[in-house]
């Protein structure tokens, strides 16, 4: 089971310590089997409790994955080593298409914002006592929320999307719980829930967002919370069309004891709709336990660390708990500029919506002129099936593009390629489709959809 190796210890913090080491180490492999309780408290002469609560340590800090009767292995890919780190080398001169950043050119200029922000905190300086979050921040967020008849809840200002997804789980959910996650998604989403101890039920989606009968059947499984990118879903571009969010109400109607958790960081880039699944059109929430989330980071920057969160009162009650007893909360001049910008419409989305959109139909145009079906409805990024992932993005980082690889992104669902087009300009998109369709041309495969 273990091969040559042996694991020592005899308290389960030794234990614990001993299997991380091996695994950090490579001397247990990703996939590897661990032995059974009783069978390794026996060998290490101790109670069979110490062995299991060493397993929940692990199990706990990502490191292995437990599947009841079928026993406990090393993750497949254990959160010490994520998945944006699985890289290419660049080739000098090339275009470099992988990053999933937005256009620095679309983003507004910062100083007039921070200055303005700045000066009002030199009159009247932040300090501990201060309320967690800027009354005009959350005034432009609570419009936001309802002109898209989000349901009515509570607030609350968070360090990015990332950070209200990792503090909703640590309150709502606990190790060894199920979570419905699109297939392919997002891979730092897809890397914090193992560690938290979390199992990854996958869910498959189509250019409309996650297909019904999946989200039905993880459900039915045992998921005990749904993940929904709303827009510019990373990496296929899937954007939920109000066909589709009526048919994933009807879906979570029948589980209404769900943790849904929605997210909208397409808010700002994206001129489709938002189709709220949290509420029907009379604004009734669907499930007990819901949140909706908008980040600032491709409207205004990544570096402008700033996302507004809404939800059930609980949820957003025990984030604000949660987040007082860690960071207390987001800087006050980060909230500010990110409001003066708001205020100020610094980044227009008609005009940053509408030059990613044309940027996007250009590939995905240029592409279906030489037979190659790919995605991306909404967002950044175009989402490739090819036969050969390795060999594709090999192969096109050798004609001077750098795409990322679709193992970042996928648990279950055929190999691909992201292209992030943020800043591809419209006259390159024929001779990128043109390389592509040679390498798959030499490769001899066919493309397919997701």
């Amino acid at each position: 089971m273990l091969g040559d190796y042996r694991i020592q210890g005899r308290r389960a913090t030794e234990i614990a310590a001993d299997v991380e080491r091996a695994v950090a180490a490579g001397e247990l492999r990703p996939g590897q089997a661990l032995p059974p309780l009783r069978d390794l408290a026996g060998e290490l002469g101790v109670n069979p409790n110490t062995v299991a609560a060493a397993y929940r340590q692990l199990r706990d800090r990502g490191v292995i994955e437990t599947a009841g009767r079928k026993g406990s292995r090393v993750r497949s890919r254990p959160s010490s080593a994520p998945r944006d780190e699985q890289r290419v080398p660049i080739p000098p001169n090339a275009r470099n298409l992988s990053t999933g950043n937005p256009d620095p050119a679309l983003l507004p200029p910062l100083a007039p914002a921070v200055a303005l922000a700045a000066a009002a905190l030199d009159q009247a300086p932040v300090l501990y006592g201060h309320a967690a979050a800027e009354p005009d921040l959350l005034a432009l967020a609570a419009a936001s929320f309802r002109a898209d008849a989000v349901p009515d809840g509570p607030l609350a200002v968070t360090a990015g999307a990332l950070d209200a997804i990792d503090r909703i789980l640590a309150v709502q959910l606990r190790p060894g719980d199920a979570v419905a996650v699109e297939d392919p998604g997002w891979g730092s989403l897809l890397d914090l829930l193992p560690a938290h101890g979390l199992r990854i039920i996958p869910v498959a989606l189509d250019d409309q967002g996650p297909l019904p009968a999946s989200v039905a059947a993880a459900l039915a499984a045992g998921a005990r919370a749904l993940f929904v990118t709303s827009r510019a879903q990373n990496p296929t571009g899937a954007a939920l069309t109000g066909e589709r969010a009526s048919e994933l109400r009807a879906v979570l109607s029948q589980h209404p004891g769900t943790l849904l958790i929605e997210d909208d960081h397409g808010h700002g880039i994206v001129d489709l709709p938002f189709h709220a699944l949290s509420c029907g059109p009379d604004r009734r929430p669907v499930t007990t336990h819901w949140a909706v989330l908008r980040s600032m980071a491709k409207a205004f920057g990544p570096d402008l660390r700033l996302g507004v969160l809404t939800g059930d009162r609980d949820t957003v009650v025990r984030v604000l708990g949660r987040q007082r007893l860690d960071t207390g909360w987001v800087s006050h001049l980060l909230q500010r500029t990110a409001a003066e910008l708001w205020r100020a419409d610094a980044a227009p989305v008609a005009r940053v919506a509408g030059t990613y959109r044309q940027r996007r139909d250009a590939l995905l145009t240029a592409l279906a002129g030489h037979g190659i079906r790919a995605h991306g409805a909404s967002g950044l990024n175009v989402w490739v099936p090819v036969p050969d992932e390795t060999g594709t993005v090999l192969a096109m980082a050798q004609c001077g593009w750098a795409v990322a690889p679709g193992i970042r992104f996928r648990l279950q669902s055929p190999p691909a390629i992201r292209i992030t087009v943020a800043e591809l300009d419209t006259a390159e998109a024929p001779r990128l489709a043109a390389d592509l369709a040679a390498v798959l041309g030499a490769s001899g495969g066919a493309s397919r959809l997701v």
